[in-house]
């Protein structure tokens, strides 16, 4: 599949389709500019570099002022970054036919092991990175043919938006003619893989990049583009993909005879999946944190500029000296000079001490109103991070205040699971696609368990009915969970099964009202509670049943050897 297959005639992709795509990507590349300076600057931001760019629009005086960088935004990111981590999901296929329970549970429990073999936590963790810094992460669902083994396996990665390129102003990025991923690749690498390109690299196509801190040299590099774009076969979409280099061509799936038909993938998407936090129209990008909050954080330094600079002014002493007075003035400078020689007369107006203007208390103010209004705008208040006020010192009403002042946070990752949700689709597709041969999996969790699965029950099935023959092809849902709990969600759970423990929700004889009364309730396990107040009802039921009789008589002999234990009499 890596290597070129040509027909006997004129490939469909050649060097005159290779230039017509350029041409597109260029066409995006200057629709995508703006967006690009966006990135670029918040970037900027993020590394508490803002004075640079506030400098390039006449802003923060001269280069001998002092430019304070307080961490005011960089918090925010911080704490919603936590947040989301906190909330790491898990996914839960559901099937949507009785027929596909089977394999939905296989599913649910080797998806996370495909996971954490694409050591998808930390893809996770980067894509929330850029999220909240530029307001959209895209994860990119590749299948990489050469792991293990050549037996190949998924691969997920966090894709860096200054390297996809797209059609100006759809907002789905399904809905875009082409799609084009650039990346900067070594020459050295190039050569060794594709010969052919001996004497062909260098030039070429432009590529946008951060502000590195570190000086990059790309002399020696060339820039690789991968073409993603549809054809249509017999109605359907198909997904193909072409990598080149300049105006060489070195892999199409049309020219593919294998894949010509067939496409990329079977599913036939572009493999990405764009999670935005703040959307916009026209654009399936958004902006971020970094947006929402550089203003104010650009004026809370600004205003710490200006603060600094006046302390400075009133700790730092500064004299008027007469032209023609007599004071040697290195001597009244050093403070360690015990003496200071003068010429002559003292006179009283030959130096004075420069009187610097007090800062009002306003300013003060206004600054600590801007710190506030960051933190009320970005939803980081401080029972976020555990701070209180008003003497609230209870654990318990810590922890309401902390879930109430949550609820942002809690929307953003409910959001975020939809984007997961695609992505756990697409892997769906490509298991479904590429694993014809048997894996082993050892499940999570499970010390010693193995499972052998393959693609069989995800192929398309026959269906025969009174009808005739229907083809289907198993389809699931998801449900998406958080893998581990805070420990305020993990602390309220608890305390719930506590409560309904005390109320004698477990005993027996009241499963009736116990019943009755979680229907009108609803919490996380219910059905387990449930399922446990009815197993003891039942427990109770068969005890009762199997229990002998009790009859006036019986009561009597009882009574009886009871008394005669009191007496010390044992009964015969």
């Amino acid at each position: 599949m890596n290597q070129t297959i040509y027909t006997k005639t004129r490939p469909a992709i050649g060097p005159e389709e290779v230039r017509k795509a350029a041409q597109t990507l260029e066409q995006y590349r200057r629709g995508k500019k703006q967006l690009e300076q966006r990135l670029i600057e918040n970037e900027q931001f993020w590394k508490l570099r803002h004075w640079q760019e506030m400098a390039k629009r006449g802003q923060g005086g001269n280069g001998a002022d002092p430019q304070p960088t307080s961490a005011w935004l960089v918090n925010c990111i911080l704490n919603k970054h936590a947040d989301a981590m906190d909330c790491y999901p898990e996914p839960t296929v559901l099937p949507r036919e009785p027929g596909d329970a089977a394999e939905a549970e296989k599913l649910s429990r080797i998806l996370p092991v495909i996971l954490k073999r694409t050591r998808f936590r930390k893809v996770y963790a980067d894509a929330w990175w850029r999220k909240l810094k530029s307001g959209c992460a895209v994860y990119g669902v590749f299948w990489d043919g050469s792991r293990d083994g050549g037996l190949g396996e998924v691969e997920i990665r966090s894709v860096d938006l200054l390297q996809l390129y797209w059609q100006s102003g759809v907002t789905d990025i399904q809905d875009s003619p082409h799609l084009f991923v650039t990346e900067l690749v070594d020459n050295e690498a190039l050569l060794r893989r594709y010969p052919q390109l001996e004497g062909k690299l260098g030039g070429g196509h432009s590529i946008s990049r951060y502000l590195y801190d570190d000086t990059v040299d790309t002399a020696d590099k060339t820039v690789v583009v991968d073409w993603y774009y549809h054809t249509e076969q017999e109605g359907r979409k198909v997904l193909q993909y072409c990598k080149f280099v300049g105006e060489t061509v070195l892999y199409a799936s049309e020219n593919d005879e294998e894949l010509r038909d067939r496409g990329w993938y079977d599913h036939g998407r572009y493999p990405f999946v764009f999670d935005t936090l703040f959307p916009e129209e026209g654009t399936p990008c958004g902006y971020g944190y970094v947006d929402l909050c550089k203003s104010p954080q650009q004026q809370i330094d600004l205003m710490n500029q200006a603060i600094l600079k006046n302390a400075l002014a009133g700790a730092t002493p500064r004299f008027f000296i007469r032209s023609d007075g007599a004071v040697n003035e290195e001597e009244y400078a050093d403070w360690t000079q015990p003496f200071v020689h003068t010429n002559g007369n003292l006179g009283a107006d030959s130096i004075a001490p420069i009187q610097s203007s007090r800062l009002d208390g306003v300013y003060v103010a206004y600054l600590q109103n801007k710190i506030a209004e960051m933190k009320e705008t970005a939803g980081n208040r401080d029972v976020s991070s555990g701070g209180t006020s008003g003497g609230v010192t209870a654990a318990t009403a810590i922890a309401a205040l902390q879930e109430a002042g949550g609820k942002l946070s809690r929307n953003m990752i409910a959001d975020s699971y939809d984007a997961f949700s695609d992505v756990v689709t697409l892997v769906i597709e490509l298991v479904r696609q590429f694993y014809g041969l048997p894996r082993q999996f050892r499940l999570l969790g499970r010390s010693g368990a193995f499972v052998s699965y393959d693609s069989a029950g995800l192929q398309m099935q026959t269906i025969s009915d009174g009808l005739g023959q229907h083809y289907r092809v198993p389809e699931f849902d998801l449900e998406i969970e958080a893998q581990e709990e805070n420990p305020y969600k993990t602390m309220e759970h608890n305390q719930l099964a506590l409560q309904l423990y005390q109320m004698g929700f477990f005993r027996p004889e009241m499963a009736d009202q116990a019943l009755r009364c979680l229907a009108l309730m609803d919490f996380k396990n219910k059905d387990a509670v449930v399922a446990a107040i009815e197993e003891s009802a039942a427990v109770g039921t068969l005890a009762a049943v199997d229990a002998p009789a009790v009859t006036p008589a019986r009561v009597d002999a009882v009574e009886q050897v009871r008394r005669q234990v009191q007496l010390g009499v044992m009964p015969q």
